[in-house]
């Protein structure tokens, strides 16, 4: 669990630490779009050197991505796996009952696979990059439509800022109660299914506790420093576009370009 890496982020100096954070959630959702475009194994490549560049680009080290994909590794291999079963058509290699092994059910099970690793890998170059408080200002920038619509746009991305940075947090006094009962001889790692979740079910009550003493102290330190809403709120952080946007606008032209040209019609 120390190892997930959901909300975290790394400064750096990279080019892509000193995108905008606008640009980045734009480009990471344009990216996630696109991979849907892919229908053959040569988009599929153009895609995966495409997220190891931005990899690299980040200049953190790649173990630290391995580490926190790996919690989500067994339920990418389930839905593909349930692809390979259930995915009919082409050569039939192994059948029984309901369950068969095709040619077209095996390529969209790698298919799949590819799909889930590289957008969960490109959602977070752009977290590891992007300060929570950041993700939250370029939120708040892309829902200003809504503002006209009556949506409470500033409370929700304060909600959003607010959950981004106590990820971390939560995780990190999950572990800590966690070694505090390893302490006192409890086993969260023996016996079967039942029992692990019987074994974690002790540390529910500790981590309410803890996130609701949280809660209370985050609203009265809001309170002591005079928030009443985003009315009238000036902005400490003030987003601005720079070149390095413009870099990765072409880098993501480029790679549109080469996508639908590797493309099967």
């Amino acid at each position: 669990m120390s190892k997930i890496i959901i909300g975290r982020f790394i400064p750096g100096n990279s080019v892509i630490h000193k995108m905008d954070s606008r640009g980045k959630l734009i480009f990471t959702f344009i990216f996630i779009f696109i991979i849907f475009l892919a229908n053959n194994w040569q988009s599929y490549l153009v895609l995966v050197l495409a997220c190891l560049l931005a990899i690299v680009a980040t200049k953190i080290n790649l173990r630290f991505f391995w580490d926190g994909i790996k919690p989500l590794l067994g339920l990418i291999f389930f839905t593909s796996f349930l692809q390979l079963f259930f995915t009919s058509g082409g050569e039939i290699y192994w059948k029984w009952g309901i369950l068969s092994v095709s040619s077209y059910g095996v390529i969209n099970s790698i298919y799949i696979f590819l799909r889930f690793t590289l957008i969960i890998l490109m959602s977070t170059v752009m977290t590891l990059t992007t300060a929570p408080l950041a993700i939250a200002d370029a939120m708040e920038w892309m829902l200003k439509p809504l503002k006209y619509l009556h949506v409470p746009v500033a409370e929700i991305a304060l909600i959003m800022s607010i959950a981004l940075r106590f990820v971390p947090t939560l995780f990190d006094q999950t572990i800590k109660i966690m070694n505090a009962q390893r302490s006192r001889g409890a086993d969260f790692n023996d016996g079967g299914l039942i029992k692990r979740i019987k074994a974690v079910v002790p540390l529910l009550v500790p981590l309410f506790i803890n996130s609701l003493e949280v809660a209370i102290d985050l609203s009265t330190a809001m309170e002591a420093r005079g928030y009443r809403g985003s009315e009238g709120r000036s902005k400490y952080r003030v987003l601005e576009w720079s070149k390095y946007d413009l870099i990765n606008l072409g880098y993501f032209v480029l790679l549109l370009i080469l996508l639908l040209s590797f493309r099967s019609k």
